[in-house]
């Protein structure tokens, strides 16, 4: 018996996928205008737009640091563990660079300071945008291989690559930028977003008995293993916002942001296309 009552039987698979087609057809409008403006369909972070980032010890406010460093674009300025700061500056010339970093070792002799060129910026994120749409291709030709029936198949497909676009539309609305890091977060919701549609698909097509029965199971199923992963990815998030670790912040508020998503995608999306398909004569 699951916690919560999942009875989709008298809902029609339209009514189903409004909500989802709606905030999917959002976030491609809010990616859209992303893109137009920035070139990117997520902000990009330093990694992939380049420029320095600093990371020193001091008692210093970020007001305090905002004020010292004003003649640079400096765009954002956080907390690290006890007394460390983490300043990220935009795209400079080699004068100005050359200006700021004897500033930094003049003042904050402990200080480090990396930097990422502009062009080598645009590198890796080319790489990274490759990466992701070959990992989505790759699942999808995987997922059209085991079904061998094209609307099952696609459902799934339909599902992650909804996923896929919430959460990148999500990023953007929150403020997290795309990074090497954040890159590694959407990879992974790739294989996570698969896990319960495939679940929800064999259990439909594979097993005998009443489809609204198959679905409470699948669902049952589908979300003890949604909310262990849940758990287990809100405690690192919780850990590293107390030691102050901004990449594992982001990668795992991406994951945590990319899940929510999946669960309505799947037993909305999926569950809609799946329902039509066996209304219609699909599967056993």
């Amino acid at each position: 018996m699951g916690l919560i009552n999942y009875n989709i039987e008298k809902y029609t698979p339209t009514q189903l996928v409004v909500i989802p087609l709606v905030l999917l057809i959002a976030s491609l409008l809010l990616l859209s205008l992303n893109m137009a403006t920035t070139g990117m369909p997520v902000k990009p972070g330093i990694d992939f737009s380049g420029g320095t980032a600093v990371t020193l010890d001091t008692t210093e406010t970020a007001d305090q640091l905002r004020a010292a460093f004003a003649g640079y674009p400096l765009t954002e300025v956080s907390q690290g563990v006890n007394n460390g700061k983490f300043l990220k500056f935009g795209a400079m010339d080699d004068s100005q660079f050359r200006a700021l970093a004897q500033q930094i070792n003049t003042n904050y002799p402990d200080a480090k300071v990396d930097q990422i060129g502009e062009s080598f910026g645009k590198t890796l994120q080319q790489q990274a945008v490759l990466a992701l749409i070959f990992s989505f291709i790759g699942m999808a030709i995987v997922i059209f291989i085991a079904f061998r029936t094209f609307v099952p198949a696609a459902a799934v497909v339909i599902s992650a690559f909804a996923d896929m676009v919430m959460t990148a539309a999500a990023m953007n609305i929150i403020g997290i930028p795309l990074t090497l890091g954040t890159t590694a977060a959407l990879l992974m919701l790739i294989g996570y977003s698969v896990d319960s549609d495939i679940l929800l698909t064999n259990r439909v097509l594979k097993r005998q008995g009443k489809l609204i029965d198959k679905l409470k199971g699948a669902f049952d199923t589908g979300m003890s293993m949604t909310s262990t992963t849940f758990a287990a990815i809100a405690a690192m998030l919780i850990i590293s916002w107390i030691g102050s670790v901004e990449i594992l912040m982001q990668i795992s508020a991406v994951l945590l942001i990319g899940l929510a998503f999946d669960v309505m995608n799947t037993w909305l999306t999926n569950v809609a296309i799946l329902k039509w398909y066996v209304q219609k004569g699909g599967g056993k």
